[in-house]
């Protein structure tokens, strides 16, 4: 499903270089729920990042489902992003001036679906994530746990194979960052190919494959119940 060879990347910042990646290589099975673990700084958010169609690499080749990704093109990147990878961030990024259902529908709205058809798969969505009773009412009159509930319920509007997570407990309370992390493993039981960056061990153990990074590198790479790799 996503297979990274040599990845590199350097920051210019005038004359300073930055390093952010050094080469790796990393494969993730069609089906995997990896963690991705690593102070601030390690590299991990890069990473994701690059895994997600958001940057490029300095150096190196990916495949995302078998295609070469550097060789495509901006707009041919976007409908990736649109229609492969659903994105779930430690801030939400949901659009305050919008309501529940119309933040659901917007990856939709993109794609060219009809209203009719945006609306009842939204309506499916919030219903299972347990927001059936909010789809009217606007970020601003959610607790952090359901603003997380209504970004998941965005990112799996257009059944895309792979959920790219970015500290999505960062700014939870324990109770609701075990909420979330139980609605993850419901939608990896699914088939979904789960990718989760965090900082925090307790998050990362949910997962069952953890990498950690270190300053650009790939530290340790563990199953549950094996060895590391």
């Amino acid at each position: 499903m996503i297979t990274l060879e040599g990845i590199t990347k350097v920051y210019k910042n005038g004359p300073l270089e930055v390093q952010a990646l050094m080469p790796l290589d990393l494969h993730i099975e069609k089906g995997e729920f990896v963690a991705i673990m690593g102070s601030s700084g390690s590299g991990k958010s890069t990473l994701m990042n690059i895994i997600g169609c958001l940057d490029i690499p300095t150096a190196g080749s990916y495949e995302l489902d078998g295609d070469p990704v550097q060789s495509l093109s901006e707009e041919e990147l976007s409908r990736v992003r649109n229609r492969k990878i659903g994105f779930v961030f430690q801030s939400f990024n949901l659009l305050g001036r919008q309501t529940v259902l119309q933040n659901v529908t917007l990856p939709m709205m993109y794609a060219g679906i009809s209203r009719e058809k945006r609306n009842e798969r939204a309506l499916e969505l919030l219903g299972r994530v347990g927001l059936a009773e909010r789809v009217k009412h606007r970020p601003n009159e959610l607790s952090g746990g359901q603003k997380q509930r209504v970004a998941i319920a965005r990112a799996l509007t257009m059944n895309a194979p792979i959920l790219l997570a970015d500290e999505p407990t960062g700014n939870l309370d324990t109770k609701s960052s075990y909420e979330i992390m139980e609605l993850f493993k419901e939608i990896h039981a699914d088939g979904t190919t789960i990718v989760l960056v965090t900082h925090e061990p307790d998050i990362a153990e949910h997962a069952d494959r953890i990498i950690t990074f270190g300053d650009g590198r790939i530290l340790s790479d563990k199953r549950k119940g094996s060895v590391s790799l």
